[in-house]
């Protein structure tokens, strides 16, 4: 152990020196969700200045960093540190009376605005940076522009106090709710990475599925969305378990950008899954004052069904290309210790739901998660205590999780202040209903536009705190259920990580899969499809929700045999050529359709897809429960 450690030590001499930061980062997230008892400002400003430095000591200390761009990175870790400062200094003037800020304020905000953009250009993506500088933008010079668009003005200082110097703007509530929920959520997902839970998901999901057709693709698809569901990043799980998943597909005889697709619309699905959701659902409980619990039933059947769509097209594609189900030889067993170490996984979660329906707040429910799932680590394997970098990849890798998802709200947090000051969201949102009048189709469509378009580049919890801001009033205006309307902006937030021409999670598993980016991510939209459908289907048909007011039986049925419907369709078009396919692509989106004799008319193509496949002996599972008869 001795020998290891010093062995360690000598490696990694700078990551030593800053271990105090992570160290910190690491202990605020849990001190915070266990006892909760900071000061607000200081719980607000001091994680977020925390977390800037945490990344830029991270990249000034990288391997093969120029020494200016190191010098760089020194020069912003003083920026905001003075930033910081002089916030708290100019907040208590702030509140014992009224103060106009100075020339020291301006330049200080403007210093802690600047490394905010550079974090989020290297961290996040050009994306969120344009938009945000928009933003800043149209609060200083909207006042020139033309009708509608123009607002009364602000000039710097109030732009500043708005989006700095408050709780408005970068320090604003959705930060906080960051802060106190969601980040021992992302320590919990690291956590589980440092225990080698992963390789246990993958490695059950290969037994589960080793009697399918295409068996390692559908290990794929549901070890993602197990893991998915507490990464909270569509990329990171592609690069966590595509690794070892997307070779694994292409093994079994799949082309290589169907493997790579395949990852890339398992690992964004993981976000749409219960119980964390990536933790966009707490996000979603703060914004909307509807429990965690009810949001995640909600999102339950959905979720579901974006799996079944999954788990089917790929049976389709695994028949078009003569394969066949693996036997059991072919899966590697689990051994003694990755069973014992699955508890890590499964008892941890099943305590976090059994503590929220006992009413404890989220935050303390994953903070008993997290201490569960160490203790029984370390309890199955005491080796582990024997491996100081096993352990330190755990404490940096979830303090800079932790920050980067700090920087993407803090940044979200400039939008929120400028549109909430300018009365820009009520603009966009009678726009909205001028072009759409009363159509809630047109509506839905337009709103499932914008937030792809908004949606491209960024993390599903900036994307979707956009695209409500921006969207959600207007189709929450037309009778939309609220809970309806928030999952509705949720799915398209994530499936923007598969929609061309950005498509961060199918370019992030082309290389793994050594696939050209845009097919996979072609692939990728086309096995996804589904998921564009289902918001559809539960703006229509509510009662698949569950929780919503006007929920009914025939409505819940209607739901799941449309839903349903719409899977074989879509799949009954992979398989088929020339009109036939139209014919049944056509028929899978038109019975989702508001329209009932649209619906009754695509659910009579149903019966005449059904017998064709009997008749060429493709009917989806009959081979496979013939062979269990």
């Amino acid at each position: 152990m001795l020998s290891n450690s010093i062995a360690w030590a000598k490696a990694h001499p700078a990551q030593l020196l800053g271990a105090p930061l992570f160290l910190v980062m690491v202990a605020s997230i849990f001190y915070t969700a266990g006892w909760g008892i900071f000061d607000d400002t200081i719980l607000r400003v001091g994680t977020f200045t925390l977390s800037c430095v945490v990344l830029l000591y991270a990249s000034m200390t990288r391997q093969g960093r120029a020494w200016w761009h190191r010098l760089i990175d020194l020069g912003l870790i003083v920026a905001v540190l003075a930033a910081a400062y002089r916030y708290f200094w100019v907040a208590e003037e702030l509140e014992t009376g009224l103060y106009e800020l100075e020339q020291t304020d301006v330049l200080m905000a403007l210093a802690g605005l600047a490394v905010l953009a550079e974090l989020m250009r290297r961290m996040i993506g050009l994306t969120l940076l344009i938009v945000c500088s928009l933003a800043l933008g149209y609060a200083l010079f909207g006042r020139e522009l033309p009708g509608a668009l123009s607002h009364a003005g602000m000039d710097l200082e109030q732009m500043l106090t708005t989006v700095w110097y408050s709780f408005d703007g970068v320090f604003g509530s959705t930060l906080g709710v960051v802060t106190s929920t969601i980040l021992i959520f992302i320590l919990f997902g690291a956590l589980l990475d440092a225990l080698g839970v992963g390789v246990v998901l993958l490695k059950l999901s290969f037994r589960l599925t080793r009697r399918l057709p295409g068996g390692d693709a559908h290990a794929a698809v549901l070890a993602s969305g197990l893991f998915g569901t507490i990464s909270g990043s569509s990329v990171a799980n592609v690069v966590g378990t595509g690794v070892i998943t997307i070779p694994m597909i292409k093994k079994s005889g799949f082309p290589a950008r169907f493997a790579g697709a395949v990852e890339a619309a398992a690992s964004s699905g993981g976000q749409l899954m219960p119980p964390i959701m990536g933790a966009v659902a707490f996000i979603m409980a703060d914004v909307t004052g509807i429990t965690y619990l009810n949001i995640t039933l909600a999102a339950l059947i959905p979720a579901i069904f974006y799996y079944a769509s999954l788990f089917t097209f790929i049976s389709t594609e695994a028949k078009r290309l003569g394969m066949k189900a693996q036997g059991k030889e072919a899966v590697e067993p689990l051994t003694r210790l990755e069973k014992l170490k699955g508890l890590a996984f499964v008892v941890p979660l099943g305590l976090i739901i059994v503590l929220m329906i006992q009413g404890s707040s989220p935050a303390q429910a994953g903070f008993w998660a997290l201490i569960t799932a160490a203790v029984l680590g370390v309890a199955v394997d005491p080796g582990l205590l024997k491996k100081p970098s096993q352990l330190w990849h755990m404490v940096s890798s979830g303090a800079k999780s932790a920050s980067t998802i700090m920087v993407a709200v803090a940044a979200v947090g400039i939008i929120i202040a400028v549109m909430n000051a300018t009365g820009l969201g009520l603009r966009f949102s009678e726009a909205i209903q001028l072009v759409a009048g009363d159509s809630l189709f047109v509506s839905l469509l337009l709103m499932a536009g914008g937030c792809l378009v908004l949606g491209m580049g960024m993390p599903t919890v900036p994307a979707y705190l956009v695209i409500i801001l921006v969207m959600g009033p207007a189709v929450q205006s037309l009778g939309v259920e609220l809970i309806a309307a928030h999952l509705f902006v949720v799915y398209y937030a994530v499936l923007s990580a598969v929609t061309p021409p950005v498509a961060l999670a199918a370019f992030a598993a082309a290389p793994i899969a050594q696939a050209n980016p845009l097919r996979v991510s072609v692939t990728s939209l086309r096995l996804a499809v589904i998921g564009f459908l289902i918001p559809f289907a539960f703006v229509y048909q509510p009662s698949m929700l569950l929780i919503n007011d006007s929920f009914s039986w025939f409505g819940l049925i209607t739901a799941v045999v449309t839903t349903t419907a719409a899977i074989m369709l879509v799949a009954g078009a992979f398989s088929a050529k020339g009109f036939k396919r139209a014919l049944y692509l056509a028929a899978g989106f038109a019975v989702i359709s508001p329209l009932w004799w649209v619906q009754l008319l695509a659910l009579a193509m149903v019966p005449v897809l059904l017998f064709e496949q009997s008749r060429r002996g493709t009917l989806p599972g009959r081979r496979f429960f013939c062979k269990q008869l």
